[in-house]
């Protein structure tokens, strides 16, 4: 019986780490390390949450090309809080982020059109 038990254990914990985990592949990209020689451009993408006191939106995008970064969600900070003013979840947008120093930042975001 315990041999069943371990077997169980061994093959829960197997598939638990198999599970993508988002956060944690945010948590541990380092941003510092990509290449910033390509001009930045606009991506789209939609606002999932947006922390206005904290200067903080959460958008899914699709991949933003001049930092090399997959599609995904994640937490961006914004550059001016004032722009996130009029954003809500749901929201369809474009948007401009930069790396300044390991950190991301939006520096436009506008209605996607």
């Amino acid at each position: 019986m315990n041999m069943i038990k371990q077997v169980l254990a061994i093959s829960a914990l197997a598939f638990a780490a198999a599970l993508p985990v988002s956060s944690f592949a945010q948590a541990t990209m380092d941003h510092s390390k990509m290449d910033m020689s390509k001009p930045a451009t606009m991506t789209d993408g939609e606002v999932k949450k947006v922390d206005q006191e904290a200067g903080k939106v959460t958008i899914k995008h699709g991949d933003i090309k001049h930092l090399d970064m997959p599609g995904m969600t994640m937490v961006f900070t914004a550059k001016d809080k004032g722009m996130l003013a009029s954003l809500k979840a749901g929201d369809k947008v474009k948007f401009m982020v930069v790396n300044e120093g390991g950190k991301m930042i939006v520096t436009d975001i506008q209605p996607a059109k």
